[in-house]
């Protein structure tokens, strides 16, 4: 889930008294300055001052508006189709939007400005209905726990299990979806721990209930009370309270009232939270009574050296390695952000991708009993990939000779913060790249090693961590791998609790199931913008039975393919009975020898492709519609405030239904989507049923999706990467014998 990334030694804050001159982009696609962030937020303050009522203003986002990608394109002089002249270049205006609440009145507007002349001029300004929230920001999050810590009732509540408000911590999460709250208020649901030491693992002692604030009022507006620790007395005596002529051992799971909610705080039975420690740092561990625990003392140093320096070089934000070519930006919502991605095929400039970031995810939790479906976190939409990252340490995150990228998001006060070392750039090496061995006498063997340049973002989401690697390959292949650690979000367990939905991990701590769900969007440009989507499964030979004339041995399969031609088929399923995949074609070039159209083909789908667990008609079935399907397509639309972005809609926190802009209805239309400007959206993720290994804390768990070239080169791309011989590499003991150099 989430927790902010705004502590002294990880980011700045970034103040300026110009906001007059904004300095000129080296790429259309740079993101806002520090400065420029500050500028954006002086114009917005001085508009609203002079122009409107309103009085007090909290900044939520402020960020780029990309220009329109045929302009960003001509300027880039990448033609638009197969062997065409580069556009006519026009002028790029920069562009920047801004999200903010009214303090006083609790409206949210949106806001976007143009850069003219040297100044930023707020250009349109609208109000956003009732119930539409912007994400919830890092100071909002560092709230939430100062709020509880300063209620009074928190603090009996605490104080009744024995936890002074000292010892108080919590995890602000968004409130998912509860509709007893008014949908103007901006509500966070606290999810509560205790922690003993200054470092030692909070998680490891949960408490028995859940406030609610509004982070506006900064109030403790409810507490909720989860009824499976309500005895079966007390339960029975609830219901017939309220009239239900019942005799159940079990409460039900839907919501309560505020009222009915209350009435079962009283009649509750406490559990106290688990007192035992958990830590997983090293000298918090060495130093537990009776501890016998101490570091392994046979790693030996392994070091990633390069000796004459990277082969990749930065210009700003784009970057060259070898025969790739690329820009990167940090966005506050999807974390990194890649962009115009070409490949130089002997000379020959060649677009692949326009666009590839994180669009969205879900973290559905499957236990029923309220309030625990509320935990379902939307860690993109709702908080802001990007301002959750990490500040990366050298050595630590990232191994070898690295580059960073700042980042950089704005705070309430109009200020930014800055991550510096936020996206982190090197090479490593990854196995064999390709090899053969002639085995006749006197034939040679020839190895090459593969080395593949890494882009990483390390985000801290309050007790989980999710590395985001983008991974390019001397081949021509791409790989999004996301690796998932860090530690489990977990409740309180009585003795007696049968867990159905959960694992035991400790005495008193329960792990619920739930699952990590990511959209992937894929803007793609495969040799130029107007692309299509062919699926293709793999058939036996149809009507041909073992012993035919056209299929004796029984042993003939061939493929049958299924270009993506109508919108509202866009929306596609997995087939493991057909070994169903998926390739982006450019249906205006064919390859010169197999014929068929260049393409790059999506793999890896299929095994990381998970079904959502949770019901369609359900609270996230209906929040997180893209979950529903593995791969959808849909037709780019551009307008003046940018193209198809978010799949869960715009503004994700306390929706209550499918938003309008989401990908549930962007696929419902009859629109063509062979050979356009087209979208991919890939879903991917894991089903965690939590393990006593995964405690106290998560070893990595991968997640990985392949882009792979079809029929768009002549050859093996690789064939010119020079032959394996590393001088260093030796015998790991003195009587080896050795072994035969390459070549």
């Amino acid at each position: 889930m989430s927790v902010p990334n705004l502590a002294p030694s990880t980011a700045t804050s970034v103040q300026t008294t110009t906001h007059s001159k904004s300095p000129a982009f080296k790429h259309p696609l740079d993101p806002l300055t520090p400065d420029e962030i500050v500028a954006v937020s002086l114009s917005v303050r001085r508009y609203t001052a002079e122009k409107t009522d309103i009085k007090a203003v909290r900044f939520i986002t402020s960020a780029l508006v990309a220009p329109p990608k045929k302009a960003v394109l001509a300027y880039l002089g990448i033609p638009l189709n197969p062997g065409e002249a580069p556009q006519h270049v026009p002028e790029i205006v920069r562009k920047a939007e801004v999200d903010f609440i009214d303090v006083i009145k609790g409206d949210a507007f949106n806001a976007f400005l143009t850069l003219k002349h040297d100044q930023w001029e707020v250009t349109s300004l609208q109000k956003l209905p009732e119930g539409v929230q912007p994400q919830i920001s890092v100071e909002e999050l560092l709230l939430c726990e100062k709020i509880i810590r300063e209620d009074k009732r928190v603090q009996e509540l605490a104080a009744a299990v024995g936890v002074t408000a000292d010892q108080l911590y919590c995890d602000g999460w968004a409130i998912g979806y509860d509709e007893r709250f008014p949908k103007k208020a901006r509500i966070q649901q606290a999810l509560m721990f205790a922690r003993y030491g200054q470092h030692e693992n909070l998680y490891a002692h949960p408490l028995d209930f859940v406030p609610v604030i509004d982070s506006t009022t900064m109030k403790v507006i409810h507490i909720d009370f989860p009824p499976g620790f309500l005895s079966k007395a007390s339960s029975n005596s609830i219901f017939k309270k309220l009239g239900v002529d019942v005799e159940l051992t079990v409460p039900t799971t839907a919501p309560p009232s505020l009222e009915e909610d209350a009435f079962a705080a009283a009649k509750r039975e406490r559990l106290p939270p688990p007192k035992e420690s958990w830590d997983f740092l090293p000298d918090l561990l060495a130093q537990k009574p009776g501890s016998n625990f101490k570091v392994r003392d046979d790693v030996k140093p392994l070091h990633i050296l390069q000796p004459e320096g990277v082969s990749f070089k930065m210009d700003g934000h784009v970057l060259e390695w070898q025969k790739w070519k690329m820009h990167i930006a940090f966005h506050h919502r999807e974390g990194t952000a890649l962009s115009t991605i070409t490949y130089n095929d002997d000379g020959n400039i060649r677009p692949i991708f326009y666009r590839l970031s994180l669009a969205e995810m879900i973290v559905p939790y499957g236990s029923p009993e309220h309030p625990h479906p509320r935990k379902h976190a939307f860690d993109s939409g709702e908080y802001g990939m990007g301002t959750m990252a990490n500040e990366l340490a050298l050595g630590c995150d990232c191994l070898g000779q690295i580059h960073y990228l700042p980042g950089a998001y704005v705070a309430h006060d109009g200020s930014a913060v800055v991550i510096k070392n936020v996206i982190c750039i090197h090479e490593e090496d990854a196995g064999l790249l390709w090899k053969h061995s002639d085995y006749r006498v006197g034939g040679r063997s020839h190895a090459v090693r593969s080395r593949r340049l890494v882009v990483s973002m390390i985000c801290t989401l309050a007790n989980y961590e999710y590395i985001f690697n983008y991974l390019f390959y001397q081949d021509g292949n791409i790989e999004i791998e996301v690796r998932l650690t860090g530690i489990l979000q977990v409740y309180v367990k009585g003795e007696e609790e049968v867990t159905k939905f959960g694992t035991t991990l400790a005495p008193g701590v329960n792990a619920q199931f739930h699952q990590h769900l990511f959209s992937f969007r894929v803007d793609p440009m495969v040799d130029g913008l107007h692309n299509t989507v062919v699926e293709t499964d793999v058939i036996p030979l149809a009507d041909a039975p073992t012993g035919s004339p056209a299929n004796f041995a029984g042993n003939a399969f061939l493929t049958r393919d299924h270009p993506i031609t109508v919108q509202n088929e866009g929306a596609r399923d997995v087939s493991l009975e057909l070994d169903r995949r998926w390739t982006i074609i450019n249906p205006k070039k064919r390859h010169p020898y197999s014929g068929k159209f260049v393409g790059y083909a999506i793999t890896g789908l299929r095994g990381a492709a998970v079904p959502m667990m949770a019901r369609p008609d359900g609270w996230v079935g209906k929040r997180a519609p893209f979950a529903h399907k593995p791969l959808w397509v849909v037709k780019d639309v551009e307008d003046e405030r940018g193209s198809r972005m978010w799949p869960c809609g715009k503004y994700v926190p306390q929706t209550r239904d499918t938003p309008a802009d989401s990908i549930a209805n962007w696929v419902k239309g009859d629109e063509n989507v062979a050979e356009e400007d087209i979208l991919v959206y890939l879903t991917t993720g894991i089903t965690h049923i939590p393990r006593p290994e995964d405690w106290p804390v998560m070893p990595v768990e991968h997640i990985r999706v392949l882009f792979r070239p079809g029929n768009f080169f002549t050859a093996n791309p690789a064939l010119d990467v020079p032959g394996a011989n590393d001088k260093r590499s030796v015998p790991a003991f003195s009587d080896s014998d050795g072994s035969p150099s390459c070549h």
